[in-house]
């Protein structure tokens, strides 16, 4: 029988594809509030708490995220899940002592993941000595990991068989959403106790994926609602586009706003998002994305048309995935 590895992830780090660095360096630092460490013309780092990288920024023109670090909390986990993904023939390259500094983690794998986003496992993140030198009070990481992930797909079920298949990822809930006649479904996958560390989106009925990038967008958890409010200003002065305004969420109650980063993709702020009793929890299905709020900032209809663009030359584009990964959920779990 199969071991469960749920519990034993936690989002770690994402490391992102840019030419934008002095823009990402203001919005990093000045807009949302985290600790930078600028390590040459073509990386950058930034911290939210001890550990020595959450995001790793180099130089590339995907400006994108490129590649997801998983912290595994032993080594026996780890084992077990390098087995898994080679059980199933799928290649897994050690990482070199070079990449691991950068990422300030040890015992670095990286193997294939969905939409072209590298997946990386590691067992030991390296603490910082240098204490941080943030605007922001403090994120809350810890046992939850970093935040989450929100990918946009046209085969959300191959996106689940994979986290499934390679996490042992729980599916929490949905939402079933219409944006401008467009209806989407919302699957929020967790691997530990966090509401979610990825979130797949699809539209139903069409095979379209209206996000240029591979990630629509990620989320860091503020520590106090000041700190949320205090960002929210900031990146309104400093000039930064807001894609959506403060608002709550349905499903994990977070309070939380959206804000576009120099790349493309959307940087969600939140704070107090509940958190899942594994004893009790069973999955629900929600109807719309908020409570109230999360309203569009300075859309128009040229933005909206773009998109549907986009999502009409997906039809052309075929989605990577990893089929080998990507097979039906254990016994009991839901699509």
């Amino acid at each position: 029988m199969k071991t469960s590895v749920f519990g034993a992830v936690h989002l770690g780090y994402l490391v992102i594809e840019t030419q934008r660095f002095s823009d990402w360096a203001r919005f990093g630092t000045d807009a949302i509030g985290m600790h930078r460490d600028d390590l040459g013309s073509g990386v950058m780092r930034f911290r939210l708490d001890d550990q020595e990288c959450r995001f790793l920024l180099r130089r590339g023109p995907a400006e994108d995220v490129v590649a997801t670090g998983w912290h595994i909390d032993d080594h026996a986990s780890f084992e077990q899940i390098e087995a898994r993904i080679r059980a199933h023939g799928v290649p897994v390259v050690r990482g070199s002592a070079e990449e691991a500094e950068l990422r300030g983690v040890e015992r670095l794998l990286r193997f294939p993941g969905p939409k072209g986003i590298t997946q990386e496992i590691y067992t030991t993140p390296l603490k910082s000595a240098e204490p941080l030198l943030m605007v922001s009070s403090g994120w809350v990481t810890g046992d939850a990991g970093l935040g989450h992930v929100a990918i946009t797909s046209t085969k959300p079920e191959r996106l689940r068989g994979y986290f499934d298949t390679v996490f042992d990822a729980r599916l929490t809930d949905f939402i079933d959403e219409t944006i401008s006649g467009v209806k989407l479904k919302v699957r929020f996958l967790r691997v530990n106790e966090r509401h979610h560390s990825i979130a797949v989106a699809a539209v139903r009925g069409l095979p379209i994926d209206p996000v240029r990038t591979r990630v629509q967008h990620l989320n860091i958890q503020a520590d106090s609602l000041d700190d949320l409010a205090r960002s929210y200003q900031r990146v309104h002065e400093l000039g930064f586009d807001m894609a959506l305004s403060v608002g709550q969420h349905t499903n994990d109650k977070e309070l939380s706003y959206y804000a576009r980063t120099p790349s493309g993709f959307e940087w969600e702020v939140g704070w107090n998002p509940i958190v899942v009793d594994e004893s009790t929890w069973e999955p629900a299905t929600h109807q719309g994305i908020s409570i109230w709020g999360h309203t569009p900032v300075g859309q128009t209809i040229i933005d909206k048309l773009d998109q549907f663009r986009l999502g009409a030359r997906s039809l052309t584009r075929p989605e990577k995935t990893v089929p080998a990964l990507s097979g039906a959920p254990g016994p009991g779990r839901r699509r």
